[in-house]
């Protein structure tokens, strides 16, 4: 876990070039972070201006824990990100990122990743590799199908999948082990539900601002399922017509139940 002395260590003034800054802070300021992170094991680089993955960071790979890069200009990641096994969160929203490396699979002990507003449309089957995860933010992307391989991830909790463009759940979702599901501001008109139902741990399903129509929510969602808290607002169908679907009174007994303990 600790770092590898063995490796050749770049000047202040290589490591700062070499990470192509196009304004942001100064370069000392670039360079302390660095040394800093050698010790606090968290790297803070967001709006730097950097346009592609910093090299010097691969110095780092059995020390950060903590890796934040959000809101610059980043395309893609290195294969060389799957070297990073002490990574637990990893932030790169409000890049330009369109596809993940296999080698993201590889971050066994990667706990939270954020990539909202990017312009990803797929996930690679092998991020199913990181068995640590447990939040996953991938709103503000580019995906027009729900992406398979979130199904398989183990330990997941929470996945934010809103303001995509997603139009239906595949059978798949049936083995989601998030609590909670954020689909808010896609196109869905397909909800799966009876499939949906089977999901286990899911507590919270979040689909406002959708094209789904009221007999989407069926029997086996609102009366047998484990979801305690639909938000359904801005589809195509009125709060009162949802309330007198079947199986209702035993959501809404989920709900109360739920909200008393908030």
């Amino acid at each position: 876990m600790g770092n590898d002395s063995s490796k050749t260590k770049h000047s202040g003034k290589g490591v700062a070039s070499s990470l192509g800054i196009r304004g942001g802070p100064s370069n000392t300021t670039v360079q302390r972070h660095i040394d800093n992170a050698r010790k606090s094991r968290i790297l803070q680089l967001k709006s730097c201006g950097l346009k592609s993955w910093p090299q010097p960071l691969d110095e780092l790979q059995e020390v950060i824990r903590n890796l934040e890069l959000s809101q610059n200009k980043i395309k893609e990641l290195p294969p060389s990100i799957g070297l990073f096994c002490a990574l637990k969160q990893l932030h790169l929203s409000e890049n330009m990122i369109g596809v993940l490396p296999d080698e993201i699979g590889l971050l066994k002990n990667l706990e939270t990743l954020n990539l909202q507003s990017n312009k990803l449309s797929t996930l690679p089957e092998t991020i199913i590799g990181c068995s640590s995860l447990k939040t996953l933010n991938i709103s503000a992307n580019c995906f027009s199908q729900f992406p398979v391989p979130v199904c398989h991830l183990i330990s997941l909790d929470t996945l934010n999948l809103s303001q995509n463009s997603i139009v239906e759940l595949p059978d798949e979702v049936g083995s989601l082990n998030a609590s909670e599901l954020n689909l808010n501001q896609n196109r869905l008109n397909f909800l799966n539900a009876d499939v949906l139902a089977r999901c286990q741990h899911l507590k919270i399903l979040r689909v406002e601002e959708n094209c789904l129509v009221k007999t989407e929510f069926t029997v086996s969602l609102l009366s047998k399922s484990s979801v305690s808290i639909i938000s359904y607002a801005g589809n195509i169908f009125q709060e009162r017509e949802f309330q007198n679907l079947p199986g209702y009174d035993e959501y809404q007994q989920r709900f109360t139940a739920t909200r008393r303990k908030m």
